[in-house]
């Protein structure tokens, strides 16, 4: 069974913005190829998206709501419902995660 990838607004902001800093920092064709990973990384979720763990901070409160993903150092925070996998989330792994889901996710 394949499921119907969507990325979310933000999702498709945070992709734009690793994309330009990348280029900014480094190189056009260094962002290119994170940019390309990434998006490899995301469209392997129409295969198998449970395989995806829990992110650990939010286990920690209990919410197995969402899953992740990862082409390292970033970390893809999706949901799966029926037959569709929506990302909410690309962010650098290294950054404060839980600050960062708390205002994204849970919208503290």
């Amino acid at each position: 069974m394949r499921f119907e990838v969507r990325l979310t607004p933000d999702a498709v902001a945070d992709l734009e913005e690793i994309h330009d800093w990348i280029a900014r920092h480094d190189s056009a064709a260094r962002a290119a190829h994170v940019q390309e990973r990434i998006l490899a990384a995301i469209a392997a979720l129409s295969r198998l998206p449970e395989r995806g763990a829990y992110p650990r901070e939010l286990l920690a409160l209990g919410i197995r709501e969402y899953r992740e993903s990862s082409f390292k150092p970033y970390r893809i925070l999706y949901s799966v419902e029926d037959a569709r996998v929506d990302v909410y989330l690309i962010a650098d792994g290294r950054r404060d995660f839980r600050t960062l889901l708390a205002r994204r996710v849970l919208g503290a």
